[in-house]
């Protein structure tokens, strides 16, 4: 046992869902990318204290989950690495 505190979770952007976030207009991106890292936060305490990270199902292993921003024009899935302590984002929608 260690006297270290736990690592705190990390949200991995993949390539393209990276992309699509590039050729959004730079206040949307700023706004997605600021609600990617309120998810990281939000998704790894959630399941820290063995609740369900926020998003929809979509699968019946709680891996992937997909939901909104709020307010925008944008969809995220998004997978749960539990022993890698990560959140990855495959899948970034933008409809525009």
């Amino acid at each position: 046992m260690t006297d270290q505190p736990r690592r705190g979770w990390t949200v991995w952007t993949e390539e393209i869902p990276a992309s699509v976030m590039l050729d959004m207009p730079p206040d949307l991106s700023k706004k997605v990318l600021n609600y990617l890292l309120a998810l990281g936060i939000e998704a790894g305490a959630a399941i820290d204290a063995d609740r369900e990270p926020p998003g929809d199902p979509m699968d019946d292993l709680g891996v992937r989950y997909s939901l909104e921003v709020v307010g925008e024009p944008v969809l995220i899935e998004y997978a749960v690495i539990r022993e890698a302590r990560q959140i990855r984002i495959p899948v970034v929608v933008w409809f525009h």
